[in-house]
């Protein structure tokens, strides 16, 4: 879709933008169903605040996923901000999940997933300068 943008995107790199937009949405996805799974963990009660976790990195990364693809007027100030607090869910939501890993094989693939996204959000933020 980017590359059918008819504007010209400035300074923004097309690569680290996809890249980061990716990211975002498969974190999303990945944070909905690791609080899917652990809400079937006979454990659950020890999982609720990785739930949470979850649903809320889920939430912020689904966003600035969509804040990312919406180019038109964009706000640089505005996508720096979204960017740092996408980085901070996902950082606390692998923190969480890495808790986890050993013995919860979807906590182990969420975390990695939120790694990447914090990562990807990073790489962009730092792109624009």
């Amino acid at each position: 879709m980017l590359d059918t943008y008819p504007k010209d995107l400035g300074n923004i790199d097309r690569d680290k933008l996809a890249e980061c937009i990716a990211s975002c949405f498969d974190c999303a996805q990945t944070c909905t169903a690791c609080a899917d799974a652990c809400l079937s963990e006979d454990s659950v009660a020890d999982l609720t605040k990785c739930i949470r976790t979850n649903m809320d990195c889920a939430d912020l990364c689904a966003t600035t996923g969509n804040v990312l693809s919406r180019l038109t007027g964009y706000d640089p100030d505005l996508t720096r901000m979204v960017l740092k607090v996408c980085q901070q869910a996902c950082n606390a939501c692998a923190t969480e999940c890495e808790q986890h890993a050993n013995i919860h094989d979807h906590c182990k693939v969420c975390a990695e997933a939120c790694r990447r996204c914090e990562s990807a959000c990073a790489e962009l933020a730092a792109s624009l300068g």
